[in-house]
């Protein structure tokens, strides 16, 4: 049996979707860990930092997630592959 609606729609789903007041948008700008440090080459045999970046499952955490700018998530992400060519990270778990 399939229930019909009569057309209305539920006047709670609109609003939620509204911004809050008071909240203009603009947030704070952090550096990343790589930045915060001056570290100008991210090393591939420096293996606890470059776990951090990394889930249990091997897969390299985006940019969001790792708090990464764009410039430090490439030099990691190229550190970490070498680490895995050289078996010092795993491929996948």
């Amino acid at each position: 049996m399939i229930e019909r609606s009569n057309g209305r729609r539920n006047n709670t789903s609109r609003n939620d979707n509204r911004k809050k007041p008071g909240f203009a948008g603009t947030r704070e700008q952090t550096q990343c860990r790589f930045c915060r440090r001056g570290v100008k080459y991210v090393d591939y045999k420096d293996i606890g930092t470059l776990q951090k970046l990394l889930t249990n499952r091997g897969k390299i955490y985006s940019r969001k997630r790792s708090g990464n700018c764009a410039g430090c998530q490439r030099k990691a992400k190229k550190a970490i592959k070498r680490a895995r060519y050289m078996a010092l990270l795993p491929f996948t778990v």
